[in-house]
């Protein structure tokens, strides 16, 4: 049985595919969680949280087998941490603090195994059931393990040709909160500075066939949609985090507007 990764096979349709951040909750449930609420993916944060490597291993089996892509973003480039990431069942890594060409085949010659890279093999992988794995067990392995990495700092700006140029690299994610840091601003900066500093990158990902993502730039402004347009085609909607700080906020403020304007205690006492 061939593994399957449906976000690869959504982005090489040209299709739109959403993701959301795991960085609070520990458990599978977070899969069956994301499933339905119709994401394409997740990826547990394991650079900007303290969940651990096991967790992560528990997630993404369980988001793989709801059909939901899992991914780990790794705390940073480490051949080691990439593949036992990968070796805990995630079906791709982000990594990010990559700037140029050389640390992007790092990336990839630690998420495949030989030829293509040199991760080393295993013959128990959670992405064949743990079933024997052989060559061409693990050649599917390969075709269906995603390599992402973050655009966030000035120096992958200017290498993002080179970058997007290596082969085995499937996405370019782009963090919008370090790379506007990077480039000098405290805030957020204007809509237009950012569509002009990414330009080059997703012309450069369109040359080499690879893939444009986009994370910090909100769910529903005219950023995001100026940057859908111009051709990203992931995009990392919020952290389980945020939707959970989000949605409790709403309730709490949805029930006080009921006591705000309704009926006060002293009416209510006065008609007793």
């Amino acid at each position: 049985m061939a593994v399957e990764n449906r976000l690869k096979t959504k982005l090489a349709a040209g299709e739109l595919a959403t993701s959301m951040i795991v960085r609070l909750s520990c458990g599978a449930e977070i899969a069956h969680i994301a499933l339905s609420a119709g994401y394409d993916a997740l990826y547990v944060d394991l650079e900007h949280s303290p969940l651990t490597l096991t967790a992560a291993g528990h997630i993404s089996m369980s988001a793989a087998a709801l059909g939901v892509t899992p991914l780990v973003r790794v705390p940073g480039l480490d051949a080691a941490m990439i593949a036992r990431a990968l070796d805990a069942g995630a079906l791709g890594v982000i990594v990010p603090g990559v700037g140029n060409a050389a640390e992007a085949r790092q990336a990839v010659e630690s998420a495949l195994f030989p030829p293509a890279g040199r991760r080393s093999i295993t013959t128990s992988l959670p992405q064949l059931h743990f079933r024997p794995a052989g060559a061409a067990e693990l050649e599917d392995v390969n075709a269906a393990t995603l390599v992402g990495v973050m655009i966030e700092t000035a120096g992958a700006l200017e290498n993002a040709e080179a970058i997007a140029a290596v082969p085995g690299i499937d996405l370019l994610h782009v963090g919008l909160h370090d790379l506007a840091a990077s480039l000098g601003y405290r805030d957020r900066p204007p809509d237009e500075a950012v569509m002009e500093a990414l330009a080059p990158v997703i012309a450069a990902a369109r040359r080499h066939g690879k893939h444009v993502g986009i994370g910090g730039a909100g769910t529903a402004g005219p950023l995001l949609a100026a940057l859908i347009d111009a051709g990203a085609r992931y995009v990392s909607a919020g952290t389980d985090l945020s939707f959970l700080l989000a949605a409790a906020g709403e309730r709490c403020a949805a029930v006080r507007r009921l006591f705000d304007g309704g009926i006060r205690p002293e009416d209510h006492n006065a008609r007793q």
